[in-house]
This record gives structure tokens, C-alpha cells and sequence, in this order.
């Protein structure tokens, strides 16, 4: 993390270096003419990704920064996914990897099911990449595959922040704290760079293209040219320009492209063509001589305008190009020519040309004034941070104004709100709240509510980057039947006449513009009392008293966002959806804990036996078990939660391990050094990785060794008075071999009850398979039969070991045995 905040805060100054050691060694052409293999274009960033794995709904967020003369964005990355396309559609989407793409704040795909009915499965690539219009539909998800390699364009992106997330499956399980983690893992590694143009006034995929500055070379009125469209115009609410280029001609194909920044809030940009001369000859109509030629203009915000995709567009020969409320930020405007007479491609021959000048105006409200006429108000929400560390980012907005108080986060509506927009004329009247989101705090949450004693005539609309409109908003709540309640990232909580409660989900850092459309504004004197709370919270609604809110990095480590850690019964992004109920949770808590009841079993054979050592580690085994699932279904907890699932799980790798120990007929301080050896053995693994399904398989391999050894033991004890050379000279007869196993095997039949020992390995390949079919929705049921499987196995290995004799100086009474003995002393002798 500190790493990449190094690498952001001297950006600025490894560009210019670049520029400098470039420009000096000549390595850019500056030439615009020629084709696309004239680059003229330089890495702006490139960052790689280690290795990472991500476990069952785990994912991963990536911020990559695309400042505004960028030219593409490439993104390689390698997965171990292997899943094609008809493989796809069968996997449920709770288990899908997913790659995710959003502007200006993280994807969430799984805030309602809006992405999820919408999926395409297809494969990513350059032209499954479409455009992506507005906020209430700016993500887009495909499905992850083993190599992922795309190319984006500034004619398909725009500048700004960009989001990549990695989702290993996705659905109200994802937040939901879970005891286990089982299913596919799959891990990705990649690269993802970024190519920037030399200058601002190139453009284009290779930077081969001119892109003009609108600048203001004189400022006059040309309010004769606007048809139509009356403004309250003062000198300090109109800025009316002429470009520089007084005439520009066009006489091919390609379009002639300009730039504008608009650097505040605007009420309305205008775009119109002046002198405009086909040939030397002035339009009739719009057209020239019949010839249905017109002169388009296309404007796109942020990115280059095309014929086939823009944001505005309109014939400006007779006519201006009017935006309503445009956004802050950068303006790209084509200028181009169409013959309409043709049926394909609509463009000039080489031999015309299309002159013209071009004229833009930029209406602005003086401040704390909105709308054409400036009659509306409009006030700047300052910010207040709340004095809590724990939780970064958070804090409530209130109006810099003289009318209402400052101190709270809810201040009355009525004084602020505008009278009319039209001399009392209107029915209908505006007011604006704006407001400021750090790009640091883009994880975050904006909740807007209003209060009311009776009931309100009310509309909100919300939009980044520019004032709301009927026609132009991003979000909006009209009435309890009419919102965007249906959008990828508006929530609404509460809607009745006297309420409206909604959150706009991971708002992206910038300007947002909230506009209060009030019917009836000469009503707002009367005695209804509105509060309204405009605030930035981490977790929506603190996650519906069901989780914690947890914040984290991204991997880039330039975004701070926060996520919402459910308890054991519910889901969703914000814990509002309860995956089980109280009657579930009920029965779930008996099972966890009443299962462990089977311990007894175990613990009584070995206290009969006294085998004290056996009866503790078993005893303390279904004691803790009890305790930990008590604590884990949330019933109660007498410790912390990670000491009883340590406690747990090591326990119980204990008391398996010890009941393959207890099987070996060797004495007591063979065993504790054993014990000992295993204790730390699956206190490690306890510590390390309880839940991994490998355990399992490792602890039984363990009790496997450890009886094993126990047995290598019993056998150098009983045969410790053997010499080599006697033994050397035994092996080497077939006969004596065979008698030698044959006297083994009978003394290891009867040494076990054989029918225990069956139902014993019935028993553990029955807690092997409850083991491997647990999944976190079914995790109750077999980790139940987990706890009787288990307790009963080491119940019947216990009762499998019958009684021998079996010590240091007394031999089993075995008459064949001790005959083969001696008549091999005697041979050797």
C-alpha cells in the first residue's frame, strides 16, 4: 500500500520526465498526417498483479486511473479458470467467477437483480465492450475465463476512474459469515497498463488525430441566432464566445473535432455554426441547392463523439445544439458534414467543401442561483465529519446558508426552499443541494432521507456532475409507486407520505447535485415541518443490526471502500435478507450443539478402561465443540470467537489422532511422547487453517503413523533379545518367514474384535463423507452427523482392542509361537 501511495503522489512528475527524455531523444513524431502506425503516444502507468487466490465469494477490487489525455487502457490477465461458455450456463451463479467493470466507484453485482436477469454469457473481448450510459447502468460483467487480453479505447471509455472486480461467485451468501469455506478456488495474475497521448491536442487510439481548443477569442451576444430559447442574460451569468479558428473548412470524410471544458455548474451549453458557405454559396433551408447537405454536430462528454455514438447531436446549419444542465468536465464536439441524400455513409466527396464558424455559449447562474432565469436557489452542502476513527469517511452535510442552523445533520427544509420560477407564476418550483465526495471515500454510501409531519408534495432527483432535470437525472423518488428503485445501485428503505428514506450504493467521488422538485411552491409557508439529512455513511442502514461494517483497500491501494460482514443468518450488501429464520436458527443451534452429546461415548469406554488420559482429550473435545457452535450460531460465547474455534478443532484432531495411539499395546511414556509430537503437530493445524478440507485426510493420516509406530514399538520390545546374526540367518529360510508371519497375524487377530473395527471404519468413511458434502448452506446438517459419525468411530475403535498380556518380560501364551522360537535357537546354535 505504501508502495502505490509513492507511486501517486510523484505521478505528476514521472510524466513530465517522460515528456522531457522523450522530447530530447526525438522519440515522438509530432506529424498528424499519416496513417495509424505513426504513434505518437507513451506509457502513462503500468502495474502488475501477483498471483492471488480467491476462495468461495472472496473478490478483489482493482482502481485503475485514466487521466483525461489517455489513449488506451489494455488489461491482460491469466486465471485458472477452465470453463467454457456451454460450461457456463450451468453453473449456478453463487459459485460463477465473474469480472466486473464500473466508472468512478466498485462494481456491485449483486445489489439487487438487476445485473443477474441481464447477464450475457459471452466472452469478453473489444467489441463485447459497449458502451456503458449513465450511472444507473454503468457495470458490466461477463463471466471470468483463462486468458482475458482487451484493448480500450478513448472512443469507448472515458476518462476517470475505472473499477475492475473479480468475483468468485456472487448472491446474498457473499457477505454472509461463514465457518467454512468450501468449493472451487481459483486464483489470477495479470497487467494492466495505460498509453497516453504527448499532448492534449491529440486524440485517437494512436494519438494520430487533432482535437482543437474551443477558446473564446472575443465575447459578444448572439442571442439573434438562438430560435426559440429566452435566457435572463447578465454579464455575469452568460458566457457567449466565438472560436479563434474564425473559418474552418472541411472537405473530406473526417470530421473536425473540438474540446471544451466546462469547470463549473452549468444551466445550459450551446453550440451553433455561423457563415456557414458550401462551395462559396450560403444554405437554403438548411441544405445547399437541394444537394441535402447538412453540417452535423455530435458532442459526447468525456470521449470522442462518432456518428454512432454520442451523447447529443443535431443539424446546426439553421439551428443550435442545445444541452440542457451539461456536466463538469470535458466536451468533445464533431463537426461534420452529411450528404442525407445518400442512403450509405451520408458523406462528402472529395471535391466539396463545407466552410463555417463556430460560436458556443455557456449559461451560468451567479451563485446560489439554478435554473434558465436564475430564480431557483441552489445551495453548497458543506462537509462534517463525524468523530468516529473507526469508521473513515463518514460524515453528514449541511447548507451554508444564514436561514437555518449549522450544528445538526437535519435541517428544516421550508427556509431554504425556492418561492417560483417564474414571477409566483409557476406551479412548480426547484431547489438544488450540492455536495462534494472525496475520490478517496468512492466505497461509500450517500443516504438521503425527509421528514415530515404531514404529508409533502416532494420530488428528488439526483445527478453526477451536473443539476437534475425531468429530462437529465441519474436516480429520482417521485411518489411511493414512481423511483429508481429498480436501478443497480438505488436502494430505497423507506416510502410513505410522511417519509422517504433511500441510499445511492458505492457513489463515485466528484460533485453530485440533488434537486427538490416541490408542486405547490406557494404553499411551502404553510405549517408543515420537513427535515432533511443528506449524509456519507460506510455500511447502508449500519448494516440492518446484522454484521459489522468492514472496511478495507483495494489492491491498487487507492480506494477505500466498505462492505457489509453478516452474522450467521442473514445476506445481502446491506444484511437485509435473513438466508435463515428464527425457527431454522433454532434448530440449527440443536443440532450444532446437541450433536456433540455423542463424546460421551468415547469418554465413558475410556474412563472403564482407565485410559484418563483418552477420557480428558474426549471429554474436552465435545465440551468445547458445544461451546464453539453455541458462540458460532450466535446463542452465546464464553470466550472469543477464534480461542473456542481453536480450541475446537484442535481438540478434535486430538481425539482421533489419540484413538489410533490408544490401539498400539505400548507403554505409557511411549504414549505421551506421541501425544506430545501430535499436539503440536494439530495445534498447527488448528492454527493455521482449521477448516481446510486436506485435514481431515492429514489427521487420520497422522493417527495412521502414530498407531503404526506404536506398533513398531510393541514389536522391537518383544523381540528386542534377538541378535542380528540369529535374525539374519532366520530370514533367510522361507520356512521360518512363513511361520514367522503366520504367528503375526494370528496375534494380530487376537489382539482386535474385528466386527469394532469394521463398524469403526464404517463409522469414520461415514464422518469423511458428511466432511466433504458440507457447503455453507448445508453445513448444519452434515457437520452434525460430522459430530456423531466421529465420537461413535473412536467409540468403536476403543471397544476393538481386546484384552492381552502383554508386557515387558511375559510372553503371550502362544505354545506355537514359543516352539518356533526355540527350535530356531536351536538350528542357529
Amino acid at each position: 500500500m505504501a508502495k502505490n501511495s509513492i507511486l501517486g503522489s510523484s505521478y505528476l512528475i514521472l510524466c513530465h520526465f517522460v515528456l522531457f527524455i522523450c522530447f530530447c531523444s526525438q522519440c515522438f513524431s509530432y506529424e498528424i498526417q499519416g496513417d495509424s502506425s505513426s504513434y505518437n503516444s507513451f506509457t502513462l502507468s503500468s502495474f502488475a498483479y501477483s498471483k492471488t487466490g480467491l476462495k468461495p465469494y472472496e473478490w478483489r477490487y482493482i482502481r485503475v486511473d485514466l487521466p483525461p489525455w489517455f489513449s488506451s487502457m489494455s488489461i491482460a490477465l491469466e486465471s485458472d479458470v477452465d470453463l467454457d461458455l456451454e460450461s457456463i450456463r450451468k453453473v449456478p451463479k453463487s459459485s460463477l467467477p465473474l469480472i466486473c467493470f464500473r466508472e468512478g466507484s466498485p462494481p456491485l453485482p449483486d445489489a439487487n437483480d438487476t445485473p443477474l436477469k441481464d447477464f450475457a454469457f459471452v466472452s469478453i473481448s473489444n467489441a463485447s465492450f459497449g458502451r456503458i450510459q449513465g450511472p444507473q447502468n454503468t457495470e458490466l460483467c461477463y463471466p471470468m475465463q483463462k486468458n482475458i487480453s482487451v484493448k480500450l479505447t478513448n472512443e469507448q471509455i472515458s476518462p476517470g476512474s475505472w473499477y475492475l472486480g473479480l468475483f468468485n461467485g456472487i448472491g446474498p451468501m457473499r457477505t454472509r459469515s461463514k465457518m467454512i469455506t468450501r468449493g472451487p478456488t481459483y486464483s489470477f495474475s495479470g497487467n494492466v497498463s495505460v498509453e497516453g497521448c504527448a499532448t492534449s491536442m491529440l486524440w485517437g487510439q494512436y494519438c494520430n488525430q487533432t482535437v482543437d481548443p474551443l477558446s473564446c477569442v472575443d465575447s459578444y451576444n448572439f442571442t439573434e441566432n438562438l430560435s426559440g430559447t429566452k435566457l435572463n442574460q447578465t454579464a455575469e451569468n452568460i458566457v457567449s464566445c466565438r472560436n479563434s479558428y474564425e473559418n474552418s473548412c472541411l472537405g473530406d470524410s473526417k470530421p473536425k473535432i473540438y474540446f471544451l471544458d466546462v469547470v463549473g455548474i452549468a444551466e445550459q451549453l450551446t453550440v451553433i455554426a455561423t457563415d456557414v458557405k458550401f462551395n462559396g454559396t450560403p444554405p437554403l433551408n438548411g441544405t445547399w441547392n437541394g444537394s441535402g447537405i447538412i453540417l452535423m454536430c455530435y458532442a459526447r462528454h468525456g470521449a470522442m463523439p462518432l456518428a454512432t455514438l454520442h451523447d447529443y447531436s443535431g443539424n446546426i446549419n439553421n439551428s443550435p445544439l442545445v444541452i440542457r444542465s451539461p456536466k463538469v468536465g470535458r466536451w468533445y464536439i464533431a463537426i461534420q458534414p452529411v450528404n442525407t441524400s445518400r442512403v450509405f455513409g451520408g458523406v462528402l466527396d472529395t471535391s466539396t467543401k463545407v466552410c463555417y464558424s463556430l460560436d458556443w455559449q455557456v449559461h451560468q447562474c451567479p451563485i446560489q442561483k439554478a435554473g434558465l432565469n436564475c430564480t431557483w436557489e441552489r445551495y453548497m452542502l458543506q462537509t462534517v465529519l463525524r468523530k468516529n476513527p473507526s469508521v473513515p469517511f463518514e460524515s453528514f452535510y449541511t447548507p451554508v446558508s444564514g436561514k437555518v442552523s449549522s450544528d445538526s445533520a437535519n435541517f428544516p427544509l421550508e427556509p431554504l426552499l425556492s418561492n417560483s420560477s417564474n414571477g409566483g407564476k409557476s406551479d412548480v418550483a426547484w431547489t438544488y443541494f450540492l455536495l462534494d465526495i472525496p475520490y478517496g471515500a468512492t466505497g461509500g454510501n450517500v443516504h438521503v432521507r425527509l421528514t415530515s409531519d404531514a404529508q409533502f408534495n416532494y420530488e428528488i432527483y439526483a445527478r453526477y456532475g451536473g443539476l437534475p432535470s425531468l429530462d437529465s437525472w441519474d436516480y429520482f423518488y417521485a411518489n411511493t409507486t414512481s423511483s429508481s428503485n429498480g436501478s443497480m445501485f438505488f436502494k430505497l428503505y423507506d416510502s410513505s407520505e410522511e417519509t422517504v428514506s433511500f441510499y445511492i450504493l458505492y457513489a463515485r467521488g466528484g460533485t453530485w447535485s440533488f434537486g427538490l422538485r416541490h408542486l405547490n411552491p406557494a404553499d411551502s409557508a404553510s405549517k408543515a415541518q420537513t427535515t432533511m439529512s443528506i449524509s456519507l455513511e460506510r455500511c447502508p442502514r449500519r448494516c440492518s443490526s446484522h454484521g459489522t461494517c468492514q472496511s478495507v483497500v483495494d489492491a491498487s491501494g487507492l480506494t477505500l471502500y466498505s462492505y457489509c460482514y453478516c452474522d450467521r443468518d442473514h445476506g445481502g450488501f446491506d444484511c437485509g435478507i435473513e438466508i435463515v429464520s428464527h425457527g431454522g436458527h433454532i434448530w440449527q443451534s440443536i443440532f450444532l450443539i446437541a450433536s456433540n452429546a455423542a463424546a460421551v461415548l468415547p469418554a465413558y469406554w475410556a474412563l472403564r478402561q482407565k485410559a484418563f488420559a483418552e477420557w480428558v482429550i474426549y471429554t474436552s473435545s465435545g465440551i468445547s465443540s458445544g461451546l464453539y457452535h453455541a458462540c458460532d450460531v450466535g446463542t452465546w460465547c464464553a470466550l472469543s470467537f477464534h480461542v473456542l474455534q481453536f480450541m475446537d478443532f484442535w481438540l478434535s484432531f486430538m481425539a482421533v489422532v489419540s484413538t489410533f495411539v490408544y490401539l498400539a499395546a505400548i507403554d505409557e511414556g511411549s504414549k505421551r511422547t506421541i501425544h506430545t509430537v501430535v499436539a503440536i503437530l494439530t495445534g498447527l493445524m488448528a492454527e493455521t487453517g482449521p477448516t481446510r478440507s486436506r485435514n481431515i485426510v492429514l489427521v487420520i493420516a497422522i493417527g495412521t503413523l502414530g498407531l503404526l509406530i506404536g506398533w513398531l514399538i510393541e514389536f522391537c520390545t518383544n523381540y528386542r533379545s534377538y541378535s542380528f546374526s540369529t535374525e539374519f540367518c532366520m530370514f533367510h529360510r522361507w520356512q521360518t518367514i512363513r511361520d514367522w508371519l503366520r504367528g503375526l497375524l494370528k496375534k494380530l487377530l487376537k489382539c482386535f474384535r474385528w466386527g469394532f473395527v469394521l463398524a469403526g471404519f464404517t463409522a469414520l468413511a461415514m464422518a469423511v463423507i458428511s466432511w466433504i458434502l458440507e457447503t455453507t448452506e448445508s453445513y448444519w446438517i452434515w457437520h452434525s452427523v460430522w459430530h456423531v459419525s466421529i465420537y461413535t468411530s473412536s467409540f468403536l475403535f476403543l471397544c476393538s482392542k481386546a484384552k492381552t498380556v502383554n508386557s515387558e518380560n511375559q510372553r503371550p501364551p502362544d505354545g506355537t509361537y514359543e516352539l518356533t522360537r526355540q527350535d530356531s535357537f536351536s538350528r542357529g546354535g
